[in-house]
């Protein structure tokens, strides 16, 4: 059993949400799903909480309501193996959302994921010192990324 778990508040469409991640992870599944009942606050028989997988890590949706909004200050990083990952990452979690700087995507359900290659920290450092620095400000002019661009600006090619 995972000891932590992410928790994500979804307003009401927490099933919709749920859908989506599992067709965009190859590696996903849908778990146990609690409905409301009676005593609400939710409409009796509406999920309450809805457990899945993505790559392995186990995350729980809630329908709670309009009270609280996802922001930028929590996000998913997504470790690509090579560029073809990259971008179909981006475009599947990009869709209906938000594309933002330095390899950050804003989902349509409005959670924030971050889809870099799986040696990121390699590519930044660079070659030495004046690599490193040409690398991340080629990154930051960036919104996707890309990897063949942060090799040549860090003098790794």
């Amino acid at each position: 059993m995972q000891k932590i778990k992410p928790f994500l508040w979804f307003n009401d469409n927490a099933e919709e949400a749920i859908a989506f991640y599992l067709s965009v992870f190859k590696n996903a599944k849908a778990g146990a799903v609690t409905r409301y009942g009676k005593a609400g606050p939710g409409k009796p028989g509406s999920v309450m909480t809805a457990a899945f997988t993505l790559e392995g890590l186990e995350f729980v949706a809630l329908n709670g309501g309009p009270h609280f909004k996802f922001n930028e200050s929590i996000s998913f990083v997504v470790n690509c193996k090579d560029q073809a990952e990259i971008d179909e990452m981006w475009e599947k979690l990009s869709a209906d959302g938000g594309e933002v700087q330095c390899g950050w995507v804003k989902d349509r359900f409005g959670l924030s994921w971050q889809v870099v290659p799986a040696n990121i920290a390699e590519l930044l450092q660079g070659k030495d010192a004046e690599g490193g620095k040409r690398a991340m400000q080629a990154m930051l002019q960036m919104k996707k990324l890309d990897i063949a661009a942060l090799k040549q600006a860090g003098g790794l090619v």
